[in-house]
């Protein structure tokens, strides 16, 4: 298939126009091991590797620059089966503020793997916002393998959502670690929604070792079917006065199991870090009310889990 082609069909299968972008709008399209396309604006810099199974991409936005347009990033694989592997090295320099929007599409998936590796930098009084969107398939066939370690300097602020909610989840094992500095802030939100046989693990951590630091990991998911989770939220309070909270949702139906490991660490008198977790099924209230208005119980369970993954 062309270029062209393949650019196309990534966009259709996330409900994207490709040529809706206007040039303002900084852009990336790898399929497999190969960029489909690419548009940079001013102050960003995006450097990529070809390789056999995948690519290396270094993305730097300049010191002061402000992107005003979300950076748009698409990886995909077409084809049933595949492999993908995607390093990125992200530094955000001084005083600069952009935010991503990616798609990972796997609309055919029988046999695909998708591994993502990145080094995330927020330099001082900068701002990195990190949107990730998954689009699977409805076989189940993907093994996501995301992996990030992030610091984040003093005054920085740094956000990332990782949302699947289309499509079967197959396997998912979500690695992430974040380092906050003095005056930072820091959020990790995971929302996921898990069907069949999909297995869905979550291990976040965040270290707030600056004073002021402030953090937050919030993870909301959905069984249903033979699914299941394990979630693991660490947050570790190091620095004078900084605060955090770690908050854990998980819905299960049918014969989903979940469980929920929240961890809180403080180790400075000044400082304080909260905790909530909760699994269970649908509340009773809440699906009661909604069929009084006329839904049926599937239909007020899915408008019940909706609500959660918003």
């Amino acid at each position: 298939m062309s270029g062209e082609h393949i650019l196309r069909e990534i966009y259709n299968s996330i409900g994207q126009d490709p040529h809706g972008l206007g040039p303002d709008v900084a852009r990336l399209e790898v399929h497999e091991n190969r960029v489909v396309g690419q548009h940079l604006v001013p102050g960003l810099e995006v450097n990529v590797d070809e390789r056999p199974q995948g690519i290396s991409a270094t993305i730097v936005v300049k010191e002061g620059v402000v992107i005003a347009k979300p950076v748009h990033l698409c990886f995909g694989i077409l084809p049933e089966k595949g492999l993908q592997e995607i390093k990125m090295s992200v530094r955000m320099e001084d005083g600069a503020r952009a935010s991503i929007l990616a798609h990972c599409t796997f609309p055919n998936a029988v046999e695909v793997e998708h591994r993502m590796d990145a080094e995330i930098v927020v330099g001082k009084g900068a701002e990195y916002s990190y949107f990730e969107r998954h689009v699977h398939g409805p076989k189940g066939g993907v093994l996501v393998l995301p992996k990030a370690r992030v610091t984040v300097l003093e005054g920085g602020r740094f956000k990332t959502e990782f949302e699947l909610i289309r499509g079967r989840v197959g396997r998912i094992d979500i690695d992430y670690e974040t380092v906050c500095h003095a005056h930072s802030v820091m959020e990790m939100l995971a929302r996921i929604l898990g069907r069949g046989d999909d297995s869905i693990r979550i291990r976040e951590s965040g270290k707030l070792v600056g004073e002021y630091a402030r953090g937050l990991l919030t993870t909301h998911i959905a069984l249903r079917d033979h699914a299941t989770a394990r979630i693991e939220n660490m947050l570790r309070a190091e620095g004078a006065y900084s605060r955090g909270h770690v908050d854990c949702k998980e819905v299960v139906q049918d014969a989903a199991v979940a469980s929920a490991v929240p961890m809180v660490e403080v180790v400075h008198p000044k400082a304080h870090v909260t905790h909530e977790a909760a699994i269970g099924s649908v509340d009773s209230k809440q699906l009661e009310t909604l069929m009084s208005r006329g839904l049926t119980e599937d239909e007020a369970v899915d408008l019940i889990i909706q609500g959660l993954l918003q």
